[in-house]
């Protein structure tokens, strides 16, 4: 309606300035017009006089000329009407009558140059038009020949006559036409808003309809219906858009609800719900990226690694620890942190039911209350924690930390982006979690939980190579139980794997996480004990061979038996240059501990190769 009303203001206001225009240019035309009617009747009236005093002169009767000039002023509106002489005419009949005289300048002017002058004077109550006309000297046939009796030359100038007009009517007259226009101008006005109005209003309703419809749209509101009652391209309009609007609505109107099931309303805040799909719509295409990604990479770890990089890069997060939490043990891993550390006690990593974030399973944040977890010391710093179940055996926990309080506020209002990435790579950590279960579980052996040979074989090399590039150390036990196969051939196979499972609890209990426990075959266990000094390594080599010959194992039928068990030692890289062989020599010095009466620990000496009975 705005558009309306501007139009009309706009409309009104060219037709009175055309108005305006009109009256201004007939006011001018029509004084013009009055003036040059007044001009054309004093020359009129001057030829009249000059005629007049020509015959007067002619007939000798010049004395009776007052009474013919007050005859002629006596018409056509003429105020006052006089005559002067020219100086050449005084000097040749006598001075001039009173009369006669010049009277101003305008006289004395026209008498010098010959040339009619005219003068407009107004006052308030009267308007008066002074104009005087020149008399010239002639002698052609068509005019009296004033040479005869003047003694002047040809066009000079023999006299004037001034006359004074009442030209007031002009003012009225103008006036009363200026009034009739203006009032048909305003006649003319109306009649054309009216007009205007009624095949406008049409169209500008049209136009605020649409307006209506577009801002709805642009809400995501596509449910408008427009109406119009003109005719014609307006009508058609409404028929095209009318259905089009539908069709958006039904394949657009719903997008951002559907959007909101891969990524809650509250990751975008915009009242432009079509800047917020395109904002879904590409967080989605990152995290489908994201996925497609992390799909194709080998394991676990370079998983994490892929979130990290995220974490980094697209959120900006600069402080901030990245734990996998096994939820069977309730034990912590730090996977990543920037410092090195994170901000929880120690004993969190051994207990993560201490983190509040995974014990409530809810992001914790420092604001929310003073010392809010008891396990947490950021210091001067504020943090947000939160947690991401994987399944009943895993999860993650993203712990932020900031001296910036209006940084900790973005990071939170981006917490659910970050669990949209942690969702996507969830079942592809799961996967990787599983498979390692698998890989591990085809890696170990079942009665004893420890390492089988297959490991050895498909992953010394590996672990050997990490340790020359640490310059890690390794420590070489083999283990062998003595007479092993009379326990089989007297009391049974049973039997036999009760000790063997008994084996395997005694090297769990005696190692480290560090360190591996693998069984080598039958009664056969190798352990390789990391960075492990001479003494360490005797020490659990003692505390394995003296703790199995304390075991008791029953044998059924009221019958309990104890074994003995040989042990062989050997160091890598002083022994030999490859695990591999310091396995090897680790079985040579468990044979000369065999040959030699068994049930002892032997470490392994350059001697022992030499001999034949060794090799």
């Amino acid at each position: 309606m705005q558009t309306k009303s501007k139009l009309l203001l706009l409309v009104t206001i060219m037709l009175l300035g055309l108005g305006v225009a009109t009256i201004v240019n007939v006011s001018l035309n029509f004084r013009e017009y009055s003036v040059n009617s007044e001009i054309e009747k004093a020359k009129v009236a001057a030829t009249m006089v000059k005629d007049g005093l020509t015959a007067h002169m002619v007939n000798g009767i010049m004395e009776k000329r007052d009474y013919f000039l007050n005859k002629i002023s006596q018409n056509d509106n003429i105020k006052s009407l006089w005559v002067v002489r020219s100086e050449k005419v005084s000097e040749q009949y006598g001075p001039a009558k009173l009369n006669e005289a010049v009277r101003d300048e305008i006289d004395a002017e026209v008498l010098a140059s010959g040339q009619i002058v005219k003068k407009i004077t107004e006052k308030a109550d009267n308007i008066t038009l002074r104009i005087t006309i020149p008399y010239k000297a002639s002698g052609n046939r068509n005019s009296p020949d004033c040479l005869s009796c003047h003694n002047v030359q040809m066009d000079d100038t023999l006299g004037a006559i001034s006359m004074e007009f009442d030209i007031s009517d002009m003012r009225t007259a103008g006036l009363l036409t200026i009034a009739k226009i203006l009032g048909m101008n305003l006649v003319f006005i109306v009649i054309v808003l009216l007009f205007l109005n009624y095949y406008v209003t049409p169209y500008t309703q049209l136009f605020s309809n649409l307006q209506e419809g577009i801002k709805k749209a642009y809400k995501g509101d596509f449910t408008h219906e427009f109406e119009t009652t003109v005719v014609g391209d307006g009508k058609d309009l409404v028929e095209q858009i009318n259905p089009l609007f539908r069709k958006i609505q039904e394949t657009f109107g719903d997008i951002k609800y559907n959007l909101s099931t891969f990524i809650p309303n509250d990751c975008v805040s915009s009242a432009d719900p079509l800047y917020e799909a395109k904002i879904i719509i590409s967080e989605l295409s990152d995290i489908y990226k994201f996925k497609k990604t992390i799909e194709l990479d080998e394991s676990k770890a370079i998983v994490y690694q892929r979130l990290v990089d995220v974490f980094k890069t697209k959120f900006e997060l600069e402080n901030f620890s990245f734990y996998e939490v096994n939820g069977i043990t309730n034990q912590r891993k730090l996977i990543y942190a920037t410092n090195g550390a994170g901000i929880c006690d120690d004993e969190v990593n051994a207990n993560s039911t201490l983190c509040r974030a995974f014990r409530t399973k809810n992001k914790t944040l420092s604001t929310d209350f003073v010392n809010l977890c008891q396990h947490c010391d950021a210091g001067d710093a504020q943090y947000l924690c939160v947690p991401f179940a994987i399944n009943n055996e895993a999860a993650l926990t993203l712990s932020i930390t900031s001296k910036n309080p209006n940084e900790i506020t973005r990071i939170n209002n981006l917490v659910t982006s970050v669990e949209n990435y942690l969702e996507a790579a969830k079942p592809v950590i799961e996967s990787k979690i599983l498979m390692d279960k698998l890989l591990d579980s085809s890696l170990r052996d079942a009665m004893t939980g420890l390492y089988n040979r297959r490991f050895l074989d498909e992953f010394i090399d590996k672990v050997i190579a990490q340790a020359m590039r640490k310059k890690d150390t390794y420590s070489i036990l083999m283990l062998d139980v003595d007479w092993f196969k009379m326990v089989n051939d007297t009391y049974g196979h049973d039997v036999g794997d009760k000790v063997i499972v008994e084996i395997g609890k005694l090297v769990r209990d005696c190692i480290r996480e560090s360190d591996l426990g693998i069984r080598y075959g039958g009664e056969e266990f190798v352990i390789l004990l990391q960075n492990a000094d001479h003494e360490g390594t005797l020490k659990v080599a003692n505390a394995i061979h003296d703790r199995f010959g304390e075991l008791t194992f029953d044998a059924g039928n009221g019958v309990n038996i104890q074994k003995t068990m040989s042990i062989g030692v050997s160091k890598f890289p002083s022994d030999a240059d490859s695990i591999w062989k310091c396995i090897k020599l680790a079985d040579t010095a468990l044979y000369v501990a065999k040959t030699t009466g068994r049930n002892k620990v032997v470490e392994y000496q350059k001697e022992m190769s030499d001999s034949e009975n060794t090799r």
